[in-house]
């Protein structure tokens, strides 16, 4: 799935990406580091891959991988 980046934190590696719907989904350092980046400026095209989460504990979606999209 694509997303653009929007917000990162070069500290805590951690940030959100816009969905190109508009919808804002954040990111853990451990999505990050999956992806292998060593920065990530807002405005960036980058790859994301998700879990389903889990409804029976009420988790929603999460980003589990945050790379630069190529083509």
């Amino acid at each position: 799935m694509q997303a653009t980046a929007y917000t990162y934190d070069p500290e805590s590696r951690s940030g959100q990406v816009l969905l190109d719907d508009g919808t804002p989904v954040p990111f853990d350092a451990a999505a990050f580091d999956a992806g292998g980046l060593r920065l990530l400026r807002p405005g960036q095209r980058v790859r994301i891959e998700t879990d389903a989460g889990d409804a029976d504990t009420g988790t929603g979606r999460r980003i589990t991988l945050v790379t630069l999209q190529t083509f």
